[in-house]
């Protein structure tokens, strides 16, 4: 006891004083020396080692409640520790006491030893249990599916053109959920090895009649029998990136179908072709490849269309520039609005300021044809191009999942940073109008409707990350408006009017500090969205910092008051700062799922903070980075090529490689649109397949985990999800917030569920594929579908 309590009492002197002189708490120096002074009576073989350390406890008690309150995982992290060394030390009073030939008092001190050992095995036990940090939800009532309103096939990436990844069947339901097993297991053959640069399975397959079409990491597309996963074709394209090995999900196309017009007054008509009967391709799968070509594959036969593009193929490097893997890829499905096949592309992050630029581009459906492009640096941005011409470099870039309005023929399209991400010094006024923002464009032709920003001069790479869902937003006079619902990495979620764009709940330009990076462009103001709930985005403090132990905590805390940090949009400088949530949310490409009959909107999230510094140097003969993803995870300065700078910056993590500030670090929250409150908010996913140091604890303590992956809502009650570091896929009652079934996967998932009606025996499945976990080592190439038994 004596030396344990002598390295303790050090370790909480020596630490302390320093977060004392930083302007932190001055807990840890008092318990310190306290717990020296006990340390030193129990070498002394002093009963009074006991009674001086009851003081360290009882303090500790109080100043943990002051601290935190009754917040269960921080005060676990405060006094778990403290506890069990106070009933050791409990257990040793009796004999202290005898050898000074005084009553030994063993029933007060074993009784009170007992209390706490029992107090510990109740709290060991509530680790097992989930501790919402809301917790308002009551039973909803289930409304049966219509034979009209029933779902017939899941075409696109988000279920619907509109990205409601809502599914209206019903034969799951909330109450029979615990009988789903699994139907079959399909082996797609790519295995996405990551070396921490991004490969992963990312993929939501579609269905369509009783096929089901899947895309790889790699670019091979596959289609499977819906009800027993047999493989029916396989076109394999193999693709290769430097980083970035991913598909997110393909695109169906039938020629056949009649084509939806607008009926909004104004709209552009949609383009139509005739395709002749007998020809090949009457239905189509497309896909953007990660070598940045867009492809049509006959859905029949997965063939390529030879009368699309150039034998089936779009080179989409054309008029780009210099476009060379990996600093311009495409992993979003391409979206069909209308006739149009739209596209974006992914513009590899703080890599230099000469990159490619950010151009969205039409594409004619049934040729290959480019109809229009919008480049967001062009005063002019749908000019066609020149002869020897390339579209503007290094602009704002659009990489995730767009929705189209048939309705207005339009398409909404979430908008990311220009080049480089930290470093703005070079933008444009175009820059500063496209950037982090929703742009609504006229699919038929490209031009401009409206454009929405979510992040002035964003200097965080705060992307709008996810595809914009267009739902019916109800009103608080009790009607409703066609809106835009996007949630950003910030932890914002903005509802736009679809028409206008202006926001249709209240939005604040509040005052921000700004930095001192010589020539930046800082905004004096950021919009906050104050009208609907911020998810994941709260300002941080000290009290908010945590670890598995008082020691990793400590230290956090030294970390912490260390950092600058002005909250939300702390901007990036030369001295160390802290941005929360980071670069990778928030919310991020997973996007939101809907219930349309109760209008709860469904949003996963992840906590992670990111330290950042930017370090004065000269980039001119610097190597570029490659831009993938293990970038910057503490490899030192990485040149911002073309800038004064370099950056450093790393997960703000403690030393056993937890995220520093209070669980959970992943949660799963209901959204009541009708009153835009959080109805309910869970932490998803366990350490069970995790731990320090990368070693996974085998223990299904539901910290919450940062979520990468979206969510599926059902009309049977239920919200899916995967997209976890351990391996589940889970559902939760939709009206609760409760977990009602979970099913272990070979190896985690990092992709998205989809739900769809057999044709042909009339079976609903849920379908998740699983390919590893973001952070694990455990790769597979699985497709899993469930059902319920006969």
């Amino acid at each position: 006891m004596a030396i344990i309590l002598a390295c303790v009492g050090l370790f909480f002197t020596i630490a302390g004083a320093k977060l004392v002189s930083l302007g932190g708490s001055l807990y840890f120096l008092i318990a310190g020396i306290i717990t020296l002074v006990s340390a030193i009576q129990f070498f002394r073989v002093r009963s009074s080692a006991v009674t001086v350390f009851g003081l360290v406890f009882i303090g500790t008690l109080i100043w943990a409640l002051a601290d935190v309150g009754i917040d269960f995982w921080p005060l676990v992290s405060r006094l778990m520790v403290p506890a069990g060394l106070m009933m050791l030390a409990l257990v040793t009073w009796p004999f202290l006491r005898a050898r000074e030939s005084k009553s030994s008092c063993s029933k007060p001190s074993f009784t009170l030893a007992g209390v706490i050992l029992v107090c510990m095995v109740a709290t060991l036990v509530s680790m097992f249990q989930p501790h919402p940090t809301v917790d308002n939800g009551s039973e909803l009532p289930l409304i049966p599916v219509t034979k009209e309103t029933q779902q017939k096939n899941w075409e696109h990436y988000g279920n619907t053109v509109e990205g409601s990844r809502f599914v209206a069947l019903d034969q799951i339901t909330r109450d029979n959920v615990k009988d789903l097993k699994v139907a079959w297991t399909y082996r797609t053959g790519d295995i996405a090895y990551s070396n921490g640069n991004g490969a992963e399975d990312q993929q939501t397959p579609l269905q369509v009649g009783n096929r089901i079409f899947l895309c790889t990491p790699h670019n091979n597309v596959i289609a499977v029998d819906a009800d027993s996963g047999k493989e029916i074709w396989k076109h394999e394209f193999n693709a290769q990136a430097q980083v970035w090995n991913r598909c997110r999900g393909v695109t169906y196309f039938d020629t056949t179908r009649p084509v939806q017009q607008p009926t909004v007054p104004g709209s552009t008509p949609v383009k139509i072709m005739d395709v002749a009967a007998e020809s090949q391709c009457q239905q189509r799968i497309i896909m953007n490849t990660i070598n940045a070509e867009l492809v049509e594959l006959d859905a029949n036969t997965g063939e390529l269309c030879t009368s699309f593009g150039d034998n089936g193929m779009v080179d989409l490097k054309k008029g780009m520039g210099d476009a060379s893997d990996p600093t311009y890829q495409l992993t979003a499905a391409p979206t069909l609005a209308g006739t149009t096949i739209v596209i974006g592309g992914r513009v590899a992050d703080n890599v230099q300021t000469d990159m490619p630029g950010g151009v969205m581009r039409g594409f004619d459906a049934y040729t290959g044809e480019m109809r229009w492009a919008f480049d967001p640096r062009n005063p002019n941005p749908n000019a066609e191009l020149q002869e020897g011409e390339t579209y503007k470099r290094s602009s704002a870039n659009s990489w995730s999942a767009m929705s189209y309005d048939p309705a207005m023929n339009t398409v909404f399209i979430p908008m990311g940073s220009p080049s480089v991400d930290l470093w703005g010094a070079n933008r444009t006024e175009l820059d500063h109008k496209y950037s982090t923002s929703v742009l609504a464009l006229d699919a038929t032709t490209g031009k401009e409707k409206w454009v929405y920003q979510t992040v002035h001069n964003d200097l965080w790479d705060f992307d709008v990350p996810m595809q914009p869902s267009l739902i019916d937003f109800p009103m608080e006079d009790g009607s409703t408006k066609p809106a835009v619902i996007v949630g950003t990495k910030a932890g914002q979620i903005f509802v736009l009017d679809r028409q206008t764009g202006q926001p249709l709940t209240k939005v604040e330009e509040r005052k921000v500090k700004v930095g001192d990076i010589p020539n930046e462009q800082y905004s004096e103001t950021q919009p906050f969205s104050v009208g609907m709930p911020q998810i994941g985005a709260q300002t941080l403090t000290e009290s908010d910092m945590w670890g598995a132990t008082p020691f990793d905590q400590l230290i956090c805390r030294i970390q912490f008051k260390s950092m600058r940090y002005d909250g939300l949009f702390t901007v990036p400088g030369t001295d160390l700062s802290l941005s929360f949530p980071g670069s990778l949310g928030g919310m991020n490409w997973g996007s939101m799922s809907f219930d349309p009959n109760n209008q709860y909107a469904f949003v996963n999230d992840m906590r992670l903070g990111l330290w950042v510094q930017m370090i004065k140097q000269d980039t001119s003969n610097a190597q570029a980075s490659s831009g993938g993803e293990a970038v910057n995870a503490g490899m030192g300065a990485v040149p911002l090529k073309g800038t004064p700078y370099a950056v450093n910056k790393n997960r703000f993590m403690s030393p056993l490689g937890i995220p520093c500030q209070k669980p959970p670090f992943g949660t799963l929250s209901a959204i009541d649109l009708k009153t835009r409150q959080v109805v309910w908010q869970v932490p998803v996913g366990t350490v069970e397949d995790t731990g320090p140091f990368g070693i996974k604890m085998k223990a299904p303590i539901p910290v919450g985990l940062p979520t990468l992956g979206g969510t599926l809502a059902t009309q049977g009650g239920l919200v899916f999800i995967a997209g976890t570091q351990d391996y589940y896929l889970r559902a939760f009652d939709s009206a609760t917030g409760e977990q009602v079934w979970k099913q272990r996967l070979p190896v985690g998932s990092g992709a998205t569920p989809m739900s769809y009606v057999s044709p042909q025996t009339g079976k609903q499945y849920i379908l998740i594929t699983a390919g590893g976990a973001r952070q694990s080592p455990d790769r597979g190439d699985y497709v899993i579908a469930y059902t319920l038994d006969d």
